[in-house]
Order: structure tokens, then C-alpha cells, then sequence
């Protein structure tokens, strides 16, 4: 029997004269192969209707919402509440939201380190978007973060202040995925938590959670000190208040213009109406890009990474942004390869650190909210900045910033010194430097934040090798009283690199020897092919490259003794052995590990699982810890 021409004007999808188009909207895209393209469209509304969807509502522009809420993820603690505001915002305009789960991730919940996953959550993030019948997506993150508080014994006779969370990996795996994925995305951050109070004094997560962690193995905080700044280092649900990872990213996103820059879409507490009012308005900007199918591929030009990359330096921003970044920029198929350490280091020798937020300066996220946040900052930065890229709206940077009101603080305003005057800035340059001279830096690089330097003295030092195989050599020796180590030791650690201790845990900030710490040292030099914590500071060496696990690295044949120079204004890190010592010992190394087989790099090859899958395919830190097959290049 042939349908009733009026029953089809109804319900143009079951007129089976009329092929379905397999690019069409809402829907309509992304059928399921049943080999009758009618028939999967038929099965998918029956289906989408036990939910109480009727035509009209599965008729519109389809807003994908992923929902990386977890009850194991403080961070994400006010994501329902975003999700329901974010609805809204898409429903006011005309469009059908429907959010969906991704991976969820949080550091002190996710062993070994949530860094681990973060390629993992790429990949389900990207396959989610393209598997589902979604117009545009709304990612929702909690960005990096430090805001957990748990004491963690470690191997008995040290404890570990573990105070980052794995939010931090979330947007650069949403952006990652996101990309790849090339629909329209448009970012939302879940906000940073709010300071707490102890004696008196503001304090947050996590500068906070380091420095006073200090204290107590100094012996200048006792137990009961340490437990009460427990209870208030993370008062309020979102991620750290401070200079962290978590906020580094949240500025990044918005210098991308992957979220609008009409409101404070990188600065509002979490806990606050404000934040409320942005996710609203992300779901009316998510349903123009429905419309206009804006997509990261078209949106990201090289010159919007440069703006990144900018205000990174100017805001003092975390290390692991930089592993990110170099993530990111690799899988867009047009700009993978355009953006090096060296397009950063060049940055940040043109680019003055602004912004007084901890680790690097002495505030919280609140007061750079509240002193202007980042149109303030942006104004500021006009000099350096691209200011003809597109942004989410489909204005350029420049019509942005002209059409958005922006009155100037007073100048007796208390909140002043926080985002500081261009010609008048809180470090003058390079707050992030890349090393890439002397036989530790020249073949990959390495990284550290020398605003962050609590003794600005050891950005150029020379001192002799205090060396430490890994985490667990590291627990069982830092605070033995026979440890052969000075003030001007510079404490290495080995292998925890992305392949050597998968991840690249955020173990670079070495704690310093108790007996040392006891005496009133604050600051050494330390070298590692790990991460630290955005939040943390000191003078720090990271991401050394290649890591220690390579049996062609040198840092991984450093000896106790062994001379090591650094000098952060030629970006030089130098140890002091010849090259022919340097061959013998990596000859030598090389027959050990073939004699006992333990290595990581050589086990690797029969590894089963996710762990072997993470060891083969990760790339070193310089080109961002992907995995090689995930790239825009693919596998090599």
C-alpha cells in the first residue's frame, strides 16, 4: 500500500520514494548501519521516544552536551547544575539539547596519575562526537587542577601531599578529541573554587597545599596544623584558586576564542550565579553553532595559538600547559608541526608576566576575576597579540574586544597590583623558558618556570648530582640524615618519564631533604623528565627530554657527583662529563638492560593492555605525550 500523500507531508521520513540524506542535521546524521537507511531513522525515533520526545523537539538542531560529571571528581562537583543551565540556554534558543557520559577524571582518584588516561579520554571524547547524531557539542570541564587534599603514605616512611586533580586533563582531552572530531565545540569550565581561611590567613588549593606541606616536614607546622588546613586547602567545589593548570587552561580556551569573551567565561567561581549565567549563554551560543557549523579546524589558525601562547606567558601559566598545547596543535591536520618549544620560548622573550596570582605571585583566581579578568588582561596584551583571528562567535578577537564594554580599575583600587600595567610588569620576561642548549636540553628540551623560582640565584647554578632512580628510590632515601646532600646538590630524578612511569607523573617537584628543610632551605634545583603541579613552585627542571627510560638518554646515565650546569637565560643545561664518557656509559647501560630485561622500554613491546598500548604509541613530552596514531601525521 503506498502512503497517503498528506500522511508524508506529516512525516517526510518514512516517504521511502525520497533517499535520506546521510549528511543531514540533528537526527538525521550518523544513522546506524542497518542496511535500510529508513528503516535505522524509524529505529532510532522509536527509540529516542520512550524518552517522551515528541516530533517537533526531535525535529530541531541536535546540541550534544558531554557530561564528565563523578562522584569521585570535586572539581566537577557543580556539572548538573551546569548541565541543566547549559539546557536551558540551548532550549531558549530553538534547540534540543541531550547530554551524554565521557571519561571522567581526577588525580588522586586515578592511578597511576590521571595523565595516563588523558589520551584514552581524547579518544572517547572524539568517538562519542562522531558516532552521535550532534549539530554542535558543549564540552564541559573542570580544567586542570590541585584541589584535592589527601595524605597518602608512600612506601612507609614518607608521605606524599597529593593535591592534584585529573580535571586537569580534561579540556586539553576534550579539545584534543574535539578537534579531531572537527564538529563545532564550544568549551565550558566548571570555575575555580574559592579560597579558604587558616589562622587567619587566605590560603587555597594548591600553592597552599605545597608550601605549608613544606613547612610540616620542616617541623615548623605540627600534626594538628596540618590536619586543620586540611579541612579548609579545598572549601568549595571547582578547581584550584590559583595560577594552576586548571586556570591556565581556562585563559587558554578563551584566547583560542573557543569560549566567548563577552562574559568572564574564564574566571567565575564555580560556586557563583555567574557561572550559572555563562553556561546559559554556552547553550545559546552552542545552537549558533549548530547553524553555522563553525568548526575547530576552520576556527584554529596558527595566529590563534600564538595568542595562546602569549597570554600562557603572561599570566606565569603552568608548565603542563605547554605538553598540552604541543598535544593539541598536532592534530589539526593544517597546523600540526607550525608550533615548537621554540615558538614558545620565543614568545616569552618578547612577553612580560602580568598577572600576581600564585605560585608566581602571592593571589587567587577570585582577585583576577574581580580586578578585570581576562578582558582586562587581553586589553593589556594588545601589542603582542593577533588580533584578526575568528573567535566562537565569528567575530575576530579585535571586534571583540571592541564591542565588549571595559572601564579601566581606579587607580587607588586595592585590587591593582593584580593584573599589572604592560611597561610595568611583575617578571619582565620569559616566565616559562625552554632550554634546548647543552647535552641535557639540545635533543628535545626541557622545561621550567623560572617566575615560579623561590631562590632566583639557582636560575644560575652549578652543583653537584644528588641522583634518585625513580619514585621509589626517591621515598627511601630523601629524608635518610646519610643522604650526601648540600644546598647547592641538584637533586635528579629518573624515570618518570611518559614511557618510564607512564603518565609522567607529577612527581618533578622533589620534596627537599628534611635535614636540609629543617635548616631553613626552601628552594634547590631539580631535574626530572616528570611533570609537576601547576600550582607548584621552585626551581624546578621538567620534561627533560629524551626521558630517562630511552636507553639513548643522557639523563638517564647521570651518576651521584656528576657536575650539572644551568643557566636559564642562555637555556642551558649541561652535564659536566665528555662525550666519550657519555658513549661508554650508555653502551654500558645498554648491555644492562638487555641482560636483565626490566626495562620499560624493552618490556614494552609484549606489554598487554591499555598500559601496553600507552608505552608503545606515547611520543615524548616535546611533541605533547600523544599517542602517535591519534595525530593529524597518524602513525608513523
Amino acid at each position: 500500500m503506498e502512503p497517503h500523500s498528506d500522511a508524508l507531508d506529516i512525516n517526510p521520513d518514512y516517504d521511502l520514494a525520497k533517499p535520506l540524506n546521510f549528511d543531514g542535521v540533528g537526527l538525521r546524521q550518523k544513522l546506524a548501519s542497518y542496511g535500510d537507511p529508513h528503516f535505522s531513522l524509524f529505529m532510532r525515533k522509536l527509540f529516542i521516544k520512550a524518552l517522551g520526545y515528541s516530533e517537533d523537539a526531535l525535529s530541531r538542531p541536535i546540541v550534544g552536551i558531554v557530561n564528565t560529571y563523578s562522584s569521585f571528581n570535586p572539581c566537577h562537583a557543580n556539572i548538573p547544575q551546569l548541565i541543566d543551565a547549559v539546557k536551558r540556554g540551548v532550549q531558549l534558543s530553538g534547540g534540543l539539547a541531550i547530554d551524554f557520559p565521557t571519561i571522567s577524571l581526577h588525580e588522586s582518584f586515578a592511578s597511576p596519575t590521571s595523565m595516563y588516561l588523558r589520551n584514552l579520554m581524547s579518544m572517547d571524547t572524539e568517538e562519542m562526537i562522531q558516532a552521535q547524531p550532534v549539530d554542535s557539542v558543549v564540552l564541559i570541564g573542570g580544567r586542570s587542577s590541585s584541589s584535592s587534599s589527601l595524605l597518602l603514605p608512600w612506601h612507609g616512611n614518607i608521605w606524599l601531599f597529593d593535591t592534584t586533580t585529573g580535571c586537569d586533563k580534561t579540556t586539553p582531552a576534550q579539545l584534543m578529541g574535539g578537534i579531531s572530531a572537527n564538529k563545532p565545540i564550544i568549551h565550558l569550565v566548571t570555575g575555580p573554587m574559592m579560597p579558604g581561611s587558616f589562622q587567619g590567613v587566605r590560603i587555597g588549593a594548591c600553592t597552599d597545599c605545597r608550601n605549608n606541606w613544606a613547612r610540616f616536614r620542616a617541623g615548623s607546622l605540627d600534626i594538628e596544623d596540618i590536619s586543620a588546613l586540611n579541612e579548609e586547602l579545598a572549601p568549595t567545589a571547582g578547581t584550584c584558586g590559583v595560577m594552576g593548570t586548571a586556570s591556565t587552561m581556562s585563559c587558554i580556551l578563551l584566547a583560542l576564542g573557543l569560549m566567548p569573551l563577552s562574559l568572564p567565561s574564564a574566571t567565575a567561581p564555580a560556586v557563583s550565579s555567574s557561572r550559572l549565567r555563562i553556561a546559559e549563554a554556552t547553550g545559546t551560543h552552542a545552537v549558533s553553532l549548530a547553524k553555522s557549523q563553525l568548526r575547530p579546524q576552520t576556527l584554529l589558525s596558527k595566529e590563534s595559538f600564538l595568542n595562546a601562547i602569549t597570554v600562557l606567558q603572561a599570566i606565569g601559566g603552568s608548565t603542563n600547559a605547554i605538553v598540552h598545547l604541543m598535544a593539541i596543535v598536532n592534530r589539526h591536520p593544517q597546523l600540526a608541526g607550525s608550533i615548537t618549544l621554540h615558538t614558545i620560548d620565543d614568545i616569552g622573550r618578547k612577553t612580560p608576566l602580568l598577572v600576581d596570582l600564585k605560585p608566581s605571585g602571592d593571589n587567587y583566581m577570585t582577585d583576577f576575576h574581580n580586578a578585570g579578568g581576562m578582558i582586562a588582561l587581553l586589553h593589556e596584551l594588545k601589542p603582542l597579540l593577533h588580533l584578526d583571528v575568528m573567535t566562537i562567535t565569528g567575530r575576530t578577537l579585535g571586534v571583540e574586544l571592541a564591542s565588549i564594554p571595559f572601564r579601566p580599575l581606579p587607580p587607588d583600587s586595592p585590587l591593582k597590583s593584580i593584573i599589572h600595567r604592560y611597561h610595568e610588569p611583575l617578571y619582565p620576561s620569559s616566565s616559562l623558558v625552554i632550554l634546548s642548549k647543552g647535552n641535557l636540553a639540545s635533543a628535545g628540551g626541557a622545561v621550567i618556570k623560572a617566575s615560579a623560582s623561590k631562590d632566583r640565584n639557582l636560575l644560575f647554578h652549578t652543583g653537584p648530582a644528588v641522583v634518585f632512580s625513580g619514585p621509589k628510590d626517591l621515598a627511601e632515601r630523601i629524608d635518610s640524615p646519610n643522604l650526601n646532600a648540600t644546598p647547592s646538590s641538584v637533586l635528579v630524578l629518573q624515570n618518570i618519564g611518559p614511557v618510564g612511569n607512564p603518565g609522567m607523573p607529577e612527581a618533578g617537584l622533589i620534596p627537599i631533604p628534611r635535614k636540609l628543610a629543617a635548616k631553613g632551605v626552601t628552594d634547590m634545583l631539580r631535574i626530572s623528565d616528570g611533570r609537576m603541579s601547576g600550582t607548584a613552585g621552585g626551581t624546578i627542571i621538567l620534561h627533560v627530554s629524551p626521558e630517562s627510560a630511552d636507553p639513548e638518554s643522557v639523563l638517564g646515565i647521570i651518576k651521584d657527583g656528576d657536575m650539572i650546569t644551568f643557566d636559564a637565560e642562555e637555556r642551558y643545561l649541561h652535564v659536566e662529563i665528555g662525550e666519550e664518557e657519555i658513549k661508554a656509559r650508555i653502551e654500558q647501560r645498554k648491555k644492562a638492560m638487555g641482560e636483565r630485561g626490566e626495562s620499560a622500554w624493552i618490556a614494552r613491546e609484549k606489554e598487554r593492555g591499555y598500559k601496553g598500548l600507552y608505552r608503545r604509541e606515547v611520543n615524548q613530552a616535546e611533541k605533547g605525550a600523544d599517542f602517535g596514531f591519534l595525530t593529524a601525521a597518524g602513525p608513523s
